[in-house]
């Protein structure tokens, strides 16, 4: 028999408190965004903002992907479709001459 392996949290608990405590803020309208000072309406961005202020409490909290990491990333995901050729002739008519 395989040993089994454990899993280990990529998230602490208290990044998970955080998370769901802006998420709640966001679905009451109380969210703000640091920079601007909007408010927050999407919910990838409420995430955002619980796991950063979990990084700065000190929380189990993966580093962040830096934008190349990222690009590269969507790069390779992204499938190259083929180009479509217009088949369609361009039809001219005559001008009638009187």
């Amino acid at each position: 028999m395989a040993a089994k392996k454990t899993s280990k949290r990529r998230y602490g608990k208290k990044a998970s408190e955080k998370v769901e405590r802006a998420m709640h803020e966001r679905k009451h309208g109380t969210l703000k965004s640091g920079g601007s000072g909007k408010k927050v309406t999407s919910k990838k961005q409420a995430i955002a903002i619980g796991l950063s202020e979990a990084r700065e409490s000190g929380a189990k909290v993966p580093k962040q992907k830096s934008a190349s990491k990222k690009k590269s990333a969507k790069k390779k995901k992204k499938k190259k479709s083929p180009t479509k050729k217009s088949s369609a002739k361009r039809k001219t008519t005559k001008k009638k001459s009187s």
